[in-house]
């Protein structure tokens, strides 16, 4: 069964894809003149580089050994195996949906069909949540002006972030279907909670019976511990949360539009007013968990509201804040309070993540949100929350006003001539689909190796119950080469001959630009159109198999992901074999048929195949469907 209602096609660049291209933006083979464009200094692109931290005193060893054992069973502490995709999914506002997937379900963004693309060929595929502050007074609407799928409005909030109300079509949940027609991608929604009274359960309706199984779960209530600050309650408590969830159960019950009763995410609370404790404290994980997915909660390690939305409190220097983001000890910190949660979600059946993360809330901090440095703390993070039983994380997109993002699109009025930016915690999401592979069975264990030293933590992973990569960071900023690692690798049931290593690079902590991981990268503002460029450069380690060591050396500032399997797929991977590219230049009409089919069936493996032609590329399009025939045409505009 075909469903896209409408979708923009160009031919694929890389021939042994056969991609099936979406795009709406600036052309990968076009050129234009910025002679009128205004300079953005929006915060996404900001340039600030902050100075690094000094050299920690005393100093971390730099050489140091760990001992580990081939099999798992021979590990204590390991984590239950991580089973889905990557690690790392994203977590889009929903206000901002239109920048970052496309206008429509007609006009998809090719760079995050690309970046997507990537990680898809590292872990199988891409959890994306839609939603945020921004969910909870979203409302939906027959048609939107000039096409567009979304629009805003006063919500009336009194919150920090001042949340518009978001307006949406039914298209929507095309423009998402399209996209894992094309892409292994599984997808979020969150059920609006300002009204209790009157409940809004179109988008759990249309979810549901568009995006069928792509569609993993609903979120029931977006960090309800702010509802009262925020003034979205008068007053409000754990019980009263408890209540209007049974509340919701039982509009969705009686709705019979709602086929699937039983994928709700809750309690998503912040642990600000809350603690996860205090919600099950009344009863709600025994009482709701055959009706939940997962188990959530959200969290940001600071907050750069009052520099951002003049909130109060006082504003806070990032350059004072940076050091806090470079050590063990911040992401131990970060996961602790969560972990008798995990382990409660663990005995109930049920996954636990962190739906909600990144480096500060209110847009995080110039500087510091994309740079390297930022790159190590989500690896180290998301390393971490996977040794405590967390199934994912989501790292937030917000739009142009904020620093975090790990991708953005240019601004509007410059759309004709610049392309898309990649922040420095994308990497760490594909270095972490790298790490944790697709084989549903990664373990993790925090080897706190180096006497413990929190300035170069390290982790092992095993897959299958045998040893099979290693984690190493070191956090330490030195271009003197003084602090650099020799990690000594000893198995006493034996080393490979060889182990290779992929680094994730830069030239300090402080950089925002010249990213690269095993050599390539996405390029710097402006520059991206989702593929990673360069030469794969994976390095190739002599182990002492007498000795039984392997010394991995790690730069000051750096990591190294150690791949003791030789043979497996991740070590080939660079760019993904399956991208997105467009050669659109002008708006000329031209078609193209292709056999739905294909395009039903193809979940992003298949293209246009032989039975396709592209008769010239173009910019936009629709497809249409000519006189009952199989074939649907491209009709380019």
């Amino acid at each position: 069964m075909l469903l896209l209602p409408s979708l923009v096609l160009l031919c694929s660049a890389i021939t042994t894809a056969r991609a099936v291209t979406v795009y709406g933006q600036i052309p990968l083979a076009q050129t234009a003149s910025a002679a009128s464009a205004t300079t953005t200094t929006a915060a996404a692109y900001d340039e600030t580089q902050l100075q690094p931290p000094a050299i920690p005193s005393p100093k971390p060893a730099t050489a140091y050994t760990l001992q580990l054992q081939r099999d798992a069973t021979g590990v204590n502490g390991l984590s239950i195996p991580h089973v889905g995709v990557g690690f790392w999914g994203f977590s889009i506002e929903m206000s901002v949906i239109s920048q970052v997937l496309g206008k429509n379900s007609s006009l998809l963004q090719v760079p995050f069909l690309n970046l997507m693309a990537n990680l898809q060929e590292r872990s199988g595929g891409v959890i994306i949540r839609l939603g945020g502050n921004t969910q909870e007074f979203a409302a939906l609407v027959d048609s939107i002006p000039n096409g567009h799928t979304f629009a805003k409005t006063d919500s009336g909030s009194t919150q920090t972030t001042k949340t518009p109300a978001v307006l949406y079509t039914l298209d929507m949940f095309y423009m998402a279907s399209n996209i894992s027609s094309m892409l292994n991608v599984k997808w979020f929604f969150g059920i609006p909670f300002n009204d209790s009274t009157n409940w809004r359960l179109a988008i759990a309706e249309n979810a549901q019976s568009i995006l069928g199984d792509n569609l993993l779960a609903l979120q029931a209530g977006n960090e309800p511990d702010f509802y009262q600050q925020f003034g979205r309650r008068v007053t409000y408590s754990p019980q009263q949360y408890y209540d209007e969830i049974g509340q919701l159960i039982t509009v969705m019950d009686a709705n019979p539009l709602i086929t699937n009763k039983n994928m709700l995410l809750a309690p998503s609370v912040a642990t600000g007013p809350w603690t996860p404790e205090q919600v099950w404290d009344t009863g709600f994980m025994n009482t709701y968990k055959d009706r939940m997915y997962a188990f959530t909660v959200e969290h940001y390690p600071n907050n750069n509201c009052a520099a951002q939305f003049a909130a109060d409190g006082p504003i806070q220097d990032p350059q004072a804040v940076f050091p806090s983001y470079l050590s063990h000890t911040a992401v131990v910190g970060l996961v602790q309070p969560y972990i008798n949660s995990a382990n409660l979600a663990l005995a109930a059946g049920k996954p636990f993540m962190m739906f909600e993360t990144n480096t500060a809330s209110c847009g995080g901090f110039k500087g510091i949100s994309d740079s390297y440095g930022a790159a190590l703390w989500a690896m180290d993070y998301g390393l971490q929350m996977a040794w405590a039983n967390f199934t994912h994380g989501m790292l937030h997109v917000g739009g142009q006003n904020v620093f975090y993002n790990p991708f953005t699109a240019p601004p509007t009025n410059q759309s004709t001539f610049h392309e898309w930016s990649a922040g420095s915690i994308y990497y760490a999401a594909i270095v972490l689909a790298e790490a944790l592979g697709k084989t549903n069975t990664s373990q993790v264990v925090d080897l706190w190796g180096n006497a413990g030293n929190v300035y170069t933590p390290s982790y092992a992973i095993y897959e299958s119950g045998a040893l099979s990569k290693l984690a190493l960071f070191n956090y330490v900023d030195d271009n003197t080469t003084l602090s650099d690692l020799l990690v000594t690798v000893n198995v006493p049931t034996g080393v490979p001959g060889t182990v290779k290593v992929k680094y994730l690079s830069a030239d300090s902590v402080a950089s925002r630009q010249n990213i690269s991981w095993a050599g390539q990268t996405l390029g710097g503002h402006f520059e991206v159109d989702g593929r990673f460029t360069g030469t794969l450069n994976v390095t190739s380690i002599t182990c002492d198999t007498t000795a039984n060591n392997c010394v991995i050396p790690v730069p000051a500032p750096g990591f190294a992901l150690v791949f003791f399997d030789t043979s497996v797929p991740q070590l080939s991977v660079g760019q993904a074999t399956q991208t997105f590219a467009t050669t659109a230049k002008t708006k000329v009409r031209n078609t193209a048929t292709v056999d739905p089919s294909v395009l039903a069936t193809s979940n992003g493996h298949m293209g246009m195949g032989a039975g396709g032609t592209c008769l010239g590329a173009r910019a936009w399009g629709v497809l249409v469907r000519r006189g009952g025939g199989r074939l649907l045409e491209v009709e380019w505009l």
